[in-house]
């Protein structure tokens, strides 16, 4: 994909444990531009796979809850 047609923007939500912020919820939304054509069900499979590929998600699973949403934009 050319550069500009994946951004992401993502939100931590802290908690304070014991007079320590602890890191507990992350929040990720992909805004995807998709061009005409695209097999849209390909990126679908692909999502749906994503964040247990992910290194960072997969080092933080047992810590830290981690949520995506993602928004298609035609073009």
């Amino acid at each position: 994909m050319p550069s500009g047609d994946i951004s992401c923007t993502a939100e931590g939500r802290n908690e304070v444990v014991d007079r320590i912020i602890l890191l507990r919820r992350i929040d990720v939304h992909y805004s995807i531009r998709l061009p005409e054509g695209a097999d849209r069900e390909k990126v679908d499979r692909a999502l749906a796979t994503h964040v247990d590929k992910c290194p960072t998600a997969r080092s933080l699973k047992n810590s830290v809850e981690v949520n995506w949403s993602v928004e298609f934009v035609e073009g």
